[in-house]
């Protein structure tokens, strides 16, 4: 069931919509270090770590990757292939594995509201924030700043 939900992004670009839409309602009582992060960061790495091998970097980017999460590249590679990328599209470290980046590309095409999010730069990983929702975190972008003078 999940790689048939993997290979249907745009499936899973409406319920990430949905959820984002829904969740607003709750930004109050969402909030970094309550009860309801700790209730928020178990459901996602349960449903994200079963859906997408999710390594809960807090910093969910899956709507602007194809569903398909950059953290699970060997070199963690947040902003496209590396070049190390086989022609066939196969990773250089896992050669028995596709590209993670060749199957966003691929994904992000089917998926008419976020697909363009594929051509923009992400910001590196605030390496801070591993283990937190991103779901919380995105409803309080305060928390994915770094604090001033944070250097990665």
């Amino acid at each position: 069931m999940f790689r048939f939900l993997q290979n249907s992004p745009h499936l899973l670009e409406l319920f990430y919509s949905a959820t984002g839409k829904a969740l607003i309602p709750f930004r109050r009582v969402l909030k970094k270090g309550g009860t309801a992060e700790r209730v928020f960061v178990d459901i996602e790495k349960w449903t994200k770590g079963a859906m997408f091998d999710c390594r809960m970097c807090g910093q969910c980017v899956l709507h602007s990757t194809g569903m398909t999460c950059p953290m699970t590249c060997p070199k963690e590679m947040r902003n496209g292939p590396c070049g190390g990328v086989r022609a066939d599209g196969r990773c250089e470290v896992l050669p028995d594995k596709p590209c993670v980046w060749t199957q966003a590309w691929i994904r992000s095409r089917e998926m008419p509201n976020y697909g363009n999010d594929i051509l923009h730069v992400l910001a590196p990983v605030n390496r801070r924030l591993k283990d937190t929702s991103a779901w919380i975190n995105h409803l309080h972008p305060e928390n994915l700043n770094p604090p001033a003078g944070w250097q990665q």
